[in-house]
């Protein structure tokens, strides 16, 4: 399609100077908080625990930048939204039949092997509290009780859940940090740029890999359901966005903190995967008493656990406007909102058929799609950004300015680096590697 210039729709002067309306206000809670939240997962602590155990403070530089780098991402996606009362979806449908396709074909495979790994993820932390049970019961617990609490569409409920558990996570994973009695120095140390020798996939890892992917792009429909619709909210979810991934940045330099002063300083080594968290919940045990282990696993299982929820909603939003818009279905038409049948139709494929890979161990076929496409959105994200928010579809007052074109643009190469990686990776077991 060609490039043309869009005038948002029922954006009216009194909603854009505030007028006869209440004045936008930030609150705590936010969207912003929600994609923080859903973005990390148990993966990404994961990830920088490895990174502290194994290089100390000397990546912590790496993990502020990927902070910073999100804070980009998600601004775009909301300053589209806001700018343009469109949803990123309909952006990527203006870029041409490839970027529909491409979306198109990664929610659907990306959502069946995703369910199966999120419940797991969340059954995990359950399973190392009451060992008795098997652990696919937990995994289909989560996913029934992530479904129900989404079903209905009600982003109020489901924002006060989400906010409750990154508590239980602040109160865990910083306590454990806070613990630790981190060396100061040695923190800000970790601020000066290196990349010592093997370190360089970690370094690239903590700068692009933590904090999410496609629920990135979801930030914009949460924008919506919040009410936050026009640009005389910008202001306001800048400020809600950089506090929550400044949030999030506190997650992910706590573990980097207890990787770093725990395991690195002792010599001691976890588990790759998320069964490293667990090794960890008794390391704390071991070290600061027998009331860590359970605290901790708690924890585990509050970031599990809130990846699950927004995930479930967050993307299930998308995939309702994805069918809408693709099917020219009137903006006001109730199957593509929350609550609507697209939408639940998105929860049950999130929930039911994923539980068919926790019997079947993931057939390797599905791994490996999943992985070739999941490499691949982030930079899909970064290029598709950098286009529409320097195009006549944005008012020119909210296009990009050129530090953010030259942090996309360094960002887009980074990912298409990282997703080359983790292609070979996925690749790797039908080509015998």
């Amino acid at each position: 399609m060609a490039d043309k210039d869009v005038t948002p729709p029922a954006l009216d002067r009194d909603l854009d100077h505030g007028s006869d309306v209440e004045r936008p206000r930030w609150k705590l809670v936010g969207p912003g908080l929600v994609v923080a939240a859903t973005g990390i997962g148990a993966g990404d602590l994961v990830a920088t625990l490895v990174a502290g155990s194994k290089f100390g403070y000397t990546l912590l530089w790496a993990a502020v930048l990927g902070v910073i780098i999100k804070i980009v991402l998600v601004e775009g996606a909301g300053r589209w939204s806001l700018a343009t009362n469109r949803t990123i979806f309909d952006g990527w449908k203006s870029l041409g039949a490839w970027a529909s396709v491409y979306f198109g074909v990664y929610i659907v495979v990306w959502g069946f092997s995703y369910g199966a790994a999120a419940m797991s993820s969340s059954a995990l932390p359950l399973v190392a509290l009451f060992p008795q049970v098997d652990l696919i019961w937990f995994a289909i617990g989560m996913g029934l009780i992530g479904a129900a609490i989404v079903w209905l569409g009600k982003y109020k409920m489901f924002e006060v859940v989400i906010a409750v558990l990154v508590g239980v996570m602040f109160v865990t994973i910083v306590g454990s940090a806070v613990l630790t009695v981190p060396n100061l120095g040695q923190i800000l140390g970790g601020l000066v740029p290196r990349i010592p020798e093997g370190s360089i996939l970690y370094t690239l890892s903590l700068a692009g890999g933590v904090g999410g992917t496609i629920t990135l792009a979801a930030y914009g429909y949460w924008l919506k359901e919040k009410g936050w619709y026009a640009p005389r909210w910008m202001k306001v979810m800048r400020i809600d966005n950089a506090m929550a991934y400044v949030i999030s940045g506190v997650f992910v330099i706590s573990m980097l903190i207890v990787g770093a002063e725990l395991l690195y300083s002792s010599g001691i080594t976890v588990a790759d995967g998320e069964g490293g968290l667990v090794d960890l919940s008794d390391v704390l045990a071991e070290r600061y008493g027998a009331f860590m282990a359970p605290l901790f696993l708690v924890g585990f299982w509050a970031s599990s656990f809130s990846s699950v929820l927004g995930v479930w909603n967050g993307v299930s939003l998308m995939f309702a406007d994805f069918v809408a818009t693709v099917r020219g279905l009137a903006e006001d038409d109730p199957r593509r909102k929350a609550g609507g049948s697209y939408y639940r139709a998105y929860i049950l494929w999130l929930t039911f058929p994923p539980m068919l890979l926790l019997l079947l161990d993931k057939p390797i076929a599905l791994v490996v799609a999943y992985g070739a496409l999941g490499s691949l959105f982030m930079p899909f994200l970064a290029v598709t950004l950098l286009i529409l928010m320097n195009s006549s579809r944005v008012p020119e007052r909210w296009r990009n300015r050129p530090l953010t074109n030259v942090i996309l643009g360094l960002v887009t190469l980074m990912f298409v680096v990282l997703g080359v990686q983790q292609l070979v990776e996925a690749l790797a077991p039908v080509l015998g590697g």
